[in-house]
C-alpha cells in the first residue's frame, strides 16, 4: 500500500486514480453490448438462445429456460442445511430493516377546498440480475429481492447464467426462493439485460432492472436506462477505514483485506491520524497475506488502489473521507459516534471495532448494494423507495380555483402559453 501525507494534491490524484475504475471508462465494449441488445430487441428468444449457447455453452429452449420447482427442490438438497438456516436468519434482519423504510400515501385537505397529496405505488415488475459461476453471491440475491418484496412488487424476475449443463448455482436458487422471486430464468450477460428491458417470447419486459454484473452487464444496464429504470452502474468494491491511535491494527488490516480480495480493481484505503498505526497495519497485512486464499488478488488490489493516508488532525482526515465518498466506511476512533455526525458522504457507515464491513454484507440488515466511485455524494444504498413510484394528487373545488385563477392565467400568459391560460379561464368565462 502506498503511504501518503494528506494534502489537496494527493487527494486530487487519488480521486483521479479511483475514478479510472468506473464502468464509464470502458466504452470500447459499448459497441459490442449495443449489438447484443439490438439483436435481442429484434429477434427475441432466437437471439437469446444463440448468445446463451455462444457464451455459456448451454443450449436452451422455451421449455427449459425457466427454472422449475423440481430444480429448486434439487438445489436445496445440494446446499448445506446450515447455510439454508443462515440465509433464513439473514432474511429476517434484512426484511425487518427494510420494513422500516416503507412510506404511506398522504393527503392534505384544507378548508379552502383543496386537497393535495402523494400516492405511493409499487412497481409492477422488477428484474434482478445475479452473476453465475464463481461469482455467485446468494447474499446479493437477498439484498436485491427483499426491498422489492417489502415495497409490494408483485412480479420479481431473476436472471442468472447457467453452466454448460443448464444448471444454476444451487445457493443462488435457494436464496431466490427464500427471498420470494416469482420467476427465475437461466440467462446471463448483456443478453439477459436486453431480455428484461425489451421482452422476448419467453421473458416479459420489466419496469426496472437491479443487481450486479460484469462490465458487459453494467454497460447493458447503462444502455437500456430510460427504456426501463435501473438501480445504478456499479463499480468495483471499496472500503475506507478512518482510524486513530486507539484502533486495533490487527482488526483494521483484516477489514481492509476483506474488500481487497474481491478483485484487482477493488480499493482499500486507511486514513489515520497515527503514523504508528499505519506502520503496524502494514505489518499485519504482510502476515495475513501468508495465509489468505486470495492473496494474489489482494496483493494486486493493494498495489493498484491501496493507500495509507496520514492526516495531521481528525478534521483533515474527515475532509479526505468526504472527498473520497467510499462505498464502505469504517470509523474506528476514540469517539466514533461523534465522528459519524461529521461524515457527509459514504454508502454505509460502520461504527466501532466490532462493526466490520462483512457484518453489513451478510447479516445486519441494511442493504449492501451501495454507491461506488464517489457516487455516495449523491446516491443512496438500494432501498424500498427504489421499488415504488410516486404520483402527485391535486384536487381544487370551484371556489378554490376561482380564488386564484387570475394568478394562474397571468403566469401562463407570461410564458406565452395562451392555451394553458384558456384552460383555466373557460371555467369562469360566464362569470366575468
Amino acid at each position: 500500500m502506498r503511504v501518503l501525507k494528506v494534502n489537496k494534491e494527493n487527494t486530487k490524484n487519488i480521486l483521479s486514480d479511483l475514478l479510472k475504475r468506473s464502468p464509464n471508462n470502458y466504452d470500447q465494449y459499448a459497441g459490442t453490448v449495443q449489438g447484443i441488445l439490438d439483436e435481442i430487441k429484434e429477434k427475441g428468444d432466437e437471439a437469446l438462445f444463440a448468445y446463451t449457447e455462444k457464451f455459456d455453452k448451454c443450449k436452451l429452449t422455451k421449455d427449459t429456460i425457466q427454472v422449475t420447482e423440481e430444480e429448486i427442490k434439487a438445489a436445496y438438497e445440494k446446499v448445506d442445511d446450515s447455510l439454508v438456516e443462515v440465509i433464513r436468519k439473514s432474511l429476517v434482519n434484512i426484511r425487518e430493516y427494510h420494513e422500516k423504510q416503507k412510506r404511506n400515501s398522504w393527503f392534505d385537505a384544507k378548508p379552502d377546498g383543496t386537497i393535495l397529496g402523494q400516492k405511493m405505488t409499487a412497481l409492477a415488475s422488477v428484474g434482478v440480475y445475479v452473476p453465475g459461476g464463481k461469482a455467485a453471491y446468494p447474499s446479493s440475491v437477498l439484498m436485491n429481492i427483499v426491498p422489492a418484496k417489502v415495497a409490494g412488487v408483485e412480479k420479481i424476475v431473476m436472471v442468472t447464467p447457467p453452466n454448460k449443463d443448464g444448471e444454476v448455482t444451487p445457493a443462488t436458487l435457494v436464496a431466490a426462493n427464500e427471498a420470494g422471486a416469482t420467476h427465475i430464468y437461466k440467462v446471463g450477460g448483456a443478453q439477459a439485460i436486453g431480455a428484461l428491458a425489451y421482452g422476448t417470447e419467453s421473458i416479459e419486459k420489466v419496469d426496472k432492472i437491479v443487481g450486479p454484473g460484469n462490465i458487459y452487464v453494467a454497460l447493458a444496464k447503462k444502455a437500456v436506462y430510460g427504456h426501463v429504470s435501473i438501480d445504478s452502474i456499479a463499480g468495483p468494491s471499496e472500503i475506507l477505514v478512518l482510524a486513530d491511535d486507539t484502533a486495533n491494527p490487527h482488526y483494521v488490516a483484516a477489514d481492509l483485506l476483506s474488500q481487497a480480495e474481491h478483485d484487482e480493481l477493488a480499493s482499500a484505503i486507511l486514513v489515520t491520524t497515527s503514523k504508528t498505526l499505519g506502520e503496524k497495519v502494514q505489518e499485519e497485512i504482510e502476515g495475513y497475506l501468508k495465509k489468505l486464499s486470495r492473496a494474489e488478488i489482494i496483493e494486486k488490489s493493494l498495489e493498484n488502489f491501496g493507500y495509507i493516508l496520514e492526516a495531521e488532525t481528525l478534521d483533515e482526515a474527515l475532509e479526505v473521507v468526504n472527498a473520497i465518498a467510499s462505498e464502505h466506511l469504517e470509523i474506528v476512533t476514540a469517539n466514533p459516534f461523534e465522528v459519524m455526525t461529521k461524515v457527509r458522504n459514504a454508502g454505509a457507515i460502520f461504527i466501532g471495532e466490532y462493526s466490520s464491513e462483512p457484518l453489513g454484507d451478510y447479516f445486519a440488515g441494511p442493504n449492501h448494494v451501495l454507491p461506488t466511485n464517489g457516487t455516495a455524494k449523491f446516491f443512496s444504498p438500494l432501498n424500498v423507495d427504489d421499488f415504488v413510484k410516486k404520483s402527485s394528487i391535486i384536487y381544487y373545488s370551484k371556489d378554490a380555483l376561482k380564488a386564484i385563477h387570475n394568478d394562474i392565467e397571468t403566469f401562463a400568459k407570461a410564458e406565452g402559453l395562451t392555451a394553458h391560460a384558456n384552460s383555466i379561464a373557460v371555467r369562469f368565462e360566464e362569470e366575468e
